[in-house]
């Protein structure tokens, strides 16, 4: 099977992304794997501040080295890097009602949020965004792609576009790929909101020892516990969460003795704290080899865009003869 999938370089990633990455290593055990950093879609709503794009895509690259993603299994690329891309979302426009983009679930709630932080996005490019991740995927003609559900509005889209370009050109040229959903545990920041970078409430993958243990001590709490010999309520408290992920082994002698007073709340902090950079020290250790070996990094994306382009190029030859351009 052939996978697609991408990201964003909009900073640096934090623990959150792993359970998503975890699921990426696994796919390019027994697939065909094409992985991009998607510095393109990044500009639809970042477009006015991309002093730090090139910095975010070499942190992003070196993050998922770190996850595991192997070069030498997996095509591993920048979306700019291939103008394949551009190409094909442009030919898909031609024929791509605007009612279909304007119809897409989150467009409409993103513009008003996005508004409501000051942010302009009544753009052609943040409203063809949809249509962009379409040209992405076709371009290499996947089969699937690993997908949370709240990106299933738009992989149907693709499908539509994949479907329409078929119909009006008597083609079977695009499949319709399908989606991997996994089970992607959602972990909640420190203070309990969504984890993200913009919200200052994250643990950064490539965070040391001692950030580990700042982002862990800050974390919100039972509110209900004032001593540390008061009944803590578990169920309630973030810490508890994350040692459910992190501490499985102890999660029950610890729910036990947070129930009984018998463990208080900074305690159990640092144990979740060691557990977590236990989990990641690997990652680390991954990420630091890579760091410290910029020309096999440099090496990783000119072979991946070398590979992409190769298949995409490959593409575009029968999407032109298709269309007749």
């Amino acid at each position: 099977m052939r996978i697609l999938s991408g990201m964003r370089p909009t900073g640096r990633l934090h623990i959150g992304h792993l359970s998503v990455l975890e699921n990426w290593v696994r796919l390019q055990e027994e697939n065909e794997c094409f992985y991009f950093i998607s510095d393109w879609h990044a500009l639809t709503t970042g477009y006015d501040n991309t002093a730090e794009l090139q910095e975010n895509v070499r942190a992003m690259l070196l993050d998922w080295l770190g996850a595991g993603l192997d070069p030498e299994r997996s095509t591993i690329f920048v979306q700019s890097h291939v103008k394949e891309h551009a190409e094909l979302h442009l030919l898909f426009s031609m024929f791509t009602p605007l009612s279909w983009l304007e119809r897409v679930p989150t467009y409409k709630d993103q513009i008003q949020q996005l508004g409501k932080e000051g942010k302009d996005v009544s753009t052609y490019g943040f409203l063809g965004y949809p249509l962009l991740m379409a040209a992405d995927i076709l371009i290499y003609l996947a089969d699937g792609v690993p997908v949370g559900e709240d990106q299933l509005p738009h992989l149907e889209f693709c499908r539509e576009v994949a479907r329409r370009f078929n119909y009006l050109y008597k083609t079977s040229l695009f499949p319709e790929p399908q989606a991997l959903l996994a089970k992607v545990a959602m972990l909640p920041g420190i203070d309990g909101r969504k984890m993200s970078k913009s919200y200052h409430n994250d643990i950064p993958m490539s965070a040391a020892p001692e950030e580990v243990w700042e982002r862990v001590r800050l974390m919100v709490t039972d509110p209900a516990r004032i001593h540390k010999t008061d009944p803590g309520h578990p169920e309630v408290c973030l810490v508890h969460r994350y040692h459910e992920i992190y501490n499985g082994e102890e999660v029950e002698e610890t729910r036990v003795s947070c129930r009984g007073g018998r463990i208080g709340c900074v305690p159990c902090k640092k144990r979740l704290a060691e557990k977590i950079n236990a989990f990641l020290e690997p990652v680390r250790e991954r990420r630091a080899r890579w760091a410290a070996r910029p020309e096999l990094v440099d090496e990783i994306l000119a072979a991946g865009a070398a590979k992409a382009r190769a298949t995409a190029g490959r593409t575009m030859a029968m999407v032109r003869e298709a269309m007749g351009v």
